[in-house]
């Protein structure tokens, strides 16, 4: 199915476009390279649009491409108003912002406000000494009586979040890397400084922000200790599990409830643009509520990028329920933006382990929830997680916790266009910044035709928008018998049920009363008949009513 789009930007009135949105994530270090140094930039993303705008997408999301000193791939911001060298300049930015917005894709920029690199000037300035101007724009504390770190808080990268600094005699805050030191959002000048970021950006005719570790902005003004999670409470679904942060109950380091107040103070700045802000929300305990919280109102933010599809066991059945059944408890008029897979996870077709009907059955699921949807670069492809050797390794995650936890680098390795090319048509470099696998070049979009899984993500991302129910529409509860789920949306009269077998084993689903024909099926799913339909493995059916 074809679906035509008209440019979008600064001038368009659809305030609610980000709704059932399908939102494509880059990568910009390895979607395209223009300059043949081994590393993606903005004018090979921009060379590159096109093949966004074919899959149907509505947005882009672009990570981080502001300067920065790459400790942590550009989460580590050295300067938030400018473009890193090594992908180009703001002439590049705005060439990629206007033919965006030719193709009718929104742009949605990946704001990184929770912390710095120690690079920032605001970071050197305020470390001099106690007392200058910037000097409580981060989260210092002095050391208890004994010397150790104020607090038992703990870094996502591991170890202690504090780091001593011998300038002021004092320890600060660093929720990631000890190079990421925090901001202080009980300082109201930090709160105008970044919103005069979003406003820069905004200005430059972007269309959202995608927030960054959302949740963490905040931290508990007295430094309480976290209190202990009890072994069989602990998961890996905000750091693996070789992590010691899992032993704690996040309670006083992030997710603090002053963060609302900033959060309405965003969203009005971006009201008068019509943009929409996506939050990460990094907490393995209270993903949902959180959401809810952030979310509800109309006056914070228009979604939530929770971690429940995001997690390292497949998505049964019963997860699903249980997920959608806590969301219509915890946070009924929450706007979620679901995903399987983004730059920090391992794709979900091997961390999963689905193969060909699996991946195409659960590729129909996503298009078919209730919220916005976000694709990884490459998932499209069908693109497994790349093995990396230690010595090719970038990410300091995975060095840190190597071999348990490999890092996000096998999900981070040059999008394949070519299948002949040593790099996939990725770059002309003689080697590049991570190494492209030879298993992803026969996956290359130059070798995907009729029938492969990137014909099968455009026909179901145009299924998604042909129908407003499936986008838009409200979701009824789930009903789940054994591996079988089911649930209808609606929207304006039009109703459409939905049968997804999340198993090897063929089942039987019975159908509402009414007349039902299939939009959508798997080729091992028999046509509705007799009031029923017959799933196969892994098999799926989207009827409609009439």
């Amino acid at each position: 199915m074809a679906f035509t789009r008209g440019p979008v930007g600064p001038a368009a009135t659809d305030r609610d476009w980000w709704r059932g949105a399908v939102i494509y994530q880059i990568y910009p270090r390895s979607f395209q390279d223009s300059d043949s140094d081994g590393i993606g930039d903005l004018a090979g993303i921009t060379g590159r649009l096109a093949h966004v705008a074919g899959l149907g997408a509505d947005a882009i999301w672009l990570s981080p491409f502001f300067t920065s000193p790459m400790k942590d791939f550009g989460y580590d911001v050295s300067d938030y108003c400018d473009v890193d060298p090594m992908f180009g300049t703001l002439a590049d930015f705005d060439a990629l912002v206007a033919r965006a917005h030719e193709l009718g894709l929104r742009v949605m920029i990946d704001l990184v406000l929770s912390h710095t690199s120690d690079r920032h000037p605001w970071f050197r300035e305020s470390r001099q000494d106690r007392t200058n101007a910037r000097a409580d724009w981060y989260v210092w504390a002095d050391p208890r009586p004994d010397g150790t770190a104020p607090t038992n808080w703990l870094s996502i990268f591991g170890g202690s979040a504090w780091q001593w600094d011998a300038r002021r005699e004092q320890y600060y805050l660093h929720n990631f890397l000890t190079s990421q030191p925090d901001l202080n959002y009980h300082c109201p000048a930090v709160q105008e400084a970044v919103l005069d970021v979003a406003r820069f950006w905004l200005g430059r005719g972007v269309d959202g922000f995608r927030l960054d570790t959302v949740n963490f902005y905040v931290h508990d003004r007295h430094l309480r200790d976290n209190p202990p999670l009890p072994p069989d409470e602990r998961n890996d679904g905000t750091a693996p599990k070789v992590n010691p942060y899992n032993h704690q109950l996040h309670l006083f380091d992030k997710s603090r409830p002053e963060n609302l107040d900033f959060l309405r103070r965003l969203r009005a700045v971006m009201e008068p643009f019509g943009a929409a802000a996506v939050g990460e929300v990094g907490d393995a305990q209270r993903g949902l509520e959180i959401m809810a919280e952030y979310t509800s109102g109309g006056d914070r933010l228009q979604m939530c990028y929770p971690f429940e599809l995001l997690q390292p066991a497949r998505v049964t059945a019963a997860v699903l329920d249980e997920t959608f059944a806590a969301l219509r408890r915890l946070a009924p008029d929450a706007w979620p933006c679901w995903s399987f897979s983004n730059h920090d996870t391992v794709r979900h077709v091997t961390r999963w382990a689905l193969g060909d009907a699996a991946l195409r059955g659960y590729t129909v699921l996503l298009m078919c929830l209730r919220g916005s949807v976000c694709l990884y670069q490459g998932e499209e492809l069908g693109l497994p997680e790349a093995e990396i050797a230690f010595e090719d390794l970038q990410d300091p995650y995975g060095i840190e916790f190597w071999p348990e936890f490999k890092g996000r680098d096998g999900a981070r390795t040059p999008m394949v266009w070519e299948m002949s090319n040593r790099n996939g048509g990725f770059s002309e470099a003689g080697r590049c910044w991570l190494p492209v696998p030879s298993a992803h070049l026969p996956l290359a979009v130059a070798g995907q035709g009729a029938g492969s899984i990137l014909a099968h993500y455009r026909a179901v991302i145009a299924l998604r928008h042909a129908h407003p129910a499936l986008s838009v529409g409200e979701m009824s509860p789930i009903a789940r018998a054994g591996d079988v789920v089911t649930f209808e949306r609606r929207h304006e009269g039009a109703r459409i049920f939905c049968a997804f077998n999340l198993g090897e084993d063929p089942a039987g689903v019975a159908l509402p009363a009414g007349e039902w024909r299939a939009i959508a099926a798997d080729p091992g799913t028999a046509a509705p008949a007799g009031g029923q339909v017959a799933l196969g493995p892994w098999g799926y059916a989207v009827l409609a009513a009439g």
